[in-house]
């Protein structure tokens, strides 16, 4: 059980670094107001989703205890990420404030991770 825990937690960081990495590539597109969200960054977010909640349900199966506000935060957050990144993919340029919140959203999702316990 705890080598599949490691692989989601893997897959995990890989649509984490997915969706960064597409955030941080069109930076300087954002500054001059060109930016527009990549396949990428869908993909990743898609991949956070579906391996997050596997790693939910390893836990939980595995009778470890788990913070569902943590949990529930998270969630919430990368709801609102999805729904930025699914309905706007196919726009050529994207606003600053709603590409920029995609890419604060993000970073406070890696931070409430490593950071709450």
């Amino acid at each position: 059980m705890d080598v599949l825990i490691h692989l989601f937690v893997g897959l995990h960081i890989v649509g984490i670094a997915a969706l960064l990495g597409g955030f941080l590539t069109q930076m300087k597109a954002m500054g001059q107001g060109t930016a527009r969200f990549v396949p990428g960054m869908l993909h990743g977010a898609l991949t956070m989703l579906v391996t997050g909640v596997a790693l939910v349900g390893l836990d939980q199966a595995g009778g470890h205890h788990l913070d569902n506000i943590k949990i529930g935060v998270k969630l919430a957050l990368l709801i609102v990420i999805l729904g930025l990144v699914y309905v706007k993919r196919d726009e050529e340029r994207i606003s600053k404030g709603q590409f920029g919140l995609v890419g604060l959203l993000t970073t406070a999702n890696v931070f409430i991770a490593v950071l709450w316990t």
